[in-house]
C-alpha cells in the first residue's frame, strides 16, 4: 500500500528551477494570476450583501449539483483505491451527501459572520488633531496548494470571497475530477450572483509545473498557503518566492495527569483519536502520568476501539490484561499517523510530559486532562503551541468549531496568523490618517 508520505509527495510541487518551466505553462499561470488581480479589486470593493449573496448562491449550487459532484468524486476515489492510497487519505478525499451538505452549511455560516473588511483595529485622535485609524483590508490574491481534500476547495474559496480576496487553487491530481466539478459550480454561482468568475481559479490543469510557477509568481500573488503533509509544506516554504503562511502538520499530544477523572479521560481520548483519525487535530501521542488512575481504563478503551498502540517500555511493562502494544521508537514520537495508531509514553511528572512535548511537537495542539487547577495553569504557561486545551478533545482546534465559519488551515508559525485561520486572518491592515493641514515639526 502506498504510504501517506508517498501520497503527499505525489501532490507536492516539484523543486525544479522556474527557468526550466515550459513557457506556455508560465504564460498561462501568469495570465490566471493577472486575471485574479483584476477580480480581487472587484471583490475587495463589493459590499457585505454582495459577498454574502454569492456565498449563499455557491452553497445552493453545491446542493443542487450534488449528484454531479459525487460522480466526479467517485472517479477520484476509484483511482485512489487502484493506486493503493492509504485509508486516511481516502477518507479525506471522499465526499458524501452529508459532507456536501456540511460544506453548504459552512458557507451559510460564513455569510452570517461579520465582514472583516473595513473593521477597526484601533483608532484615536492624535495630540496634533490628526485622526488615525487602522482598518482591516483584503490581502489581494491568495494562492493555496493542498492535497486530496476537496472540502478545502470550497472552504478556501468561501473564506477568500467573504474576506474580499481572489484565490488561485492547486488541489493535487488525486482530487482532480472532484475539484474540477467544484470549480465549475463555484464559478457559475459567482457569475449568477454578480461577482467575477475569476475570483476563484485553479492551476490544476498544469500539474506540478503550474504549482512551481505559482510559487515563483511574486508580485502577481500576494500570499501562498500550503495545506497538507510535511513534504508539501516544507517544499513550498523552501522554494516559494511568494510570501508563505505556513500551516503545519499535527503531531498532537494529550497528557493525562494523576488527578484526571477516568471516565472523562476515556471519552476525550476516544473522541480525539477515533472520531476522524485522518485529520490534523487528531491526537497522535498519549502521555500518561505513572500514577494516573485513568491509565487502565484509557488503554483498554482505545484497544477495544481498534487503536494500535506503540508504547515505551514503562507502558509495556504495565499494560492491562488483554491490551497489546508494540515498542515505540523515535519515529513514533515524531509521526503524524493520521490513522488508528497512537504513540503512548508513561511519565513521572508534568514537567517530564512538557519536556517530551517540547522535543517532538509540531506546534499545533496539546491538551491536558486534569482535576488540578495548578497543573492546568502550569501546562498552559509551559506549552508553546498554537492551541492549548484543558479537559476537552483536541478535535476542537478547528475553525468551524471555534466560530470562524471555516478555516483555510491551522497556522503553526508566529507571524501574522497563528492557529485556525478564518476571515480576519485573510486580511491585512491599512493605516488611514485624516488631518486639517497639519505638518510635522
Amino acid at each position: 500500500m502506498t504510504s501517506v508520505t508517498e501520497q503527499q509527495t505525489e501532490s507536492t510541487p516539484h523543486t525544479g528551477s522556474a527557468a526550466t518551466s515550459d513557457a506556455k505553462v508560465t504564460a498561462a499561470v501568469h495570465a490566471i494570476a493577472d486575471r485574479s488581480r483584476v477580480a480581487a479589486r472587484q471583490v475587495a470593493s463589493a459590499n457585505r450583501a454582495a459577498k454574502d449573496r454569492a456565498l449563499l448562491a455557491v452553497g445552493e449550487a453545491l446542493i443542487a449539483n450534488s449528484s454531479r459532484i459525487l460522480a466526479a468524486n467517485a472517479l477520484d476515489v476509484e483511482a485512489g483505491h487502484a493506486n493503493g492510497t492509504s485509508t486516511a487519505l481516502l477518507d479525506r478525499l471522499s465526499l458524501s451527501e452529508e459532507r456536501i451538505a456540511g460544506l453548504a452549511d459552512a458557507l451559510q455560516n460564513l455569510a452570517g459572520l461579520p465582514d472583516p473588511v473595513g473593521s477597526l483595529e484601533r483608532g484615536q485622535t492624535l495630540p496634533n488633531g490628526v485622526r488615525m485609524r487602522q482598518i482591516h483590508v483584503p490581502l489581494g490574491v491568495v494562492a493555496a496548494i493542498y492535497e486530496a481534500r476537496p472540502n478545502v476547495t470550497v472552504d478556501i474559496a468561501g473564506l477568500a470571497l467573504k474576506s474580499g480576496n481572489a484565490v488561485i487553487l492547486r488541489g493535487g491530481s488525486a482530487a482532480a475530477h472532484t475539484n474540477s466539478a467544484l470549480l465549475d459550480i463555484i464559478q457559475e454561482a459567482l457569475v449568477s450572483s454578480g461577482l467575477p468568475a475569476d475570483a476563484v481559479q485553479s492551476v490544476d490543469e498544469f500539474g506540478r509545473e503550474g504549482a512551481n510557477v505559482l510559487m515563483k509568481a511574486r508580485g502577481r500573488v500576494d500570499v501562498l498557503i500550503p495545506r497538507g503533509g510535511r513534504d508539501l509544506i516544507q517544499t513550498v516554504v523552501t522554494n516559494s518566492m511568494v510570501p508563505v503562511i505556513e500551516t503545519g502538520e499535527g503531531n498532537v499530544h494529550i497528557f493525562v495527569d494523576q488527578s484526571a477523572d477516568p471516565a472523562m479521560a476515556v471519552n476525550i481520548l476516544l473522541n480525539a483519536k477515533t472520531q476522524r483519525p485522518s485529520v490534523c487535530n487528531t491526537v497522535e501521542t498519549l502521555l500518561l502520568h505513572r500514577d494516573a488512575p485513568a491509565t487502565g481504563d484509557v488503554l483498554r478503551a482505545l484497544a477495544s476501539a481498534g487503536v494500535r498502540l506503540h508504547a515505551d517500555q514503562l507502558t509495556l511493562d504495565s499494560l492491562p490484561d488483554g491490551v497489546k502494544a508494540s515498542l515505540a521508537t523515535d519515529d513514533d514520537w515524531a509521526r503524524e499517523y493520521m490513522d488508528l495508531d497512537l504513540a503512548v509514553a508513561t511519565v513521572d511528572s508534568l514537567d517530564q510530559a512538557v519536556d517530551h512535548i517540547r522535543e517532538w511537537t509540531t506546534g499545533h495542539t496539546e491538551a491536558i486532562i486534569t482535576n488540578d487547577l495548578g497543573n492546568a495553569e502550569q501546562f498552559i504557561a509551559s506549552i508553546d503551541s498554537a492551541a492549548v486545551i484543558v479537559n476537552a478533545s483536541t478535535r476542537f482546534t478547528d475553525g468551524a468549531e471555534l466560530g470562524l465559519g471555516a478555516e483555510v488551515g491551522i497556522s503553526t508559525q508566529k507571524m501574522h496568523a497563528r492557529g485556525p485561520m478564518g476571515l480576519r486572518e485573510l486580511t491585512t491592515t491599512k493605516w488611514i490618517l485624516q488631518g486639517d493641514g497639519q505638518i510635522r515639526s
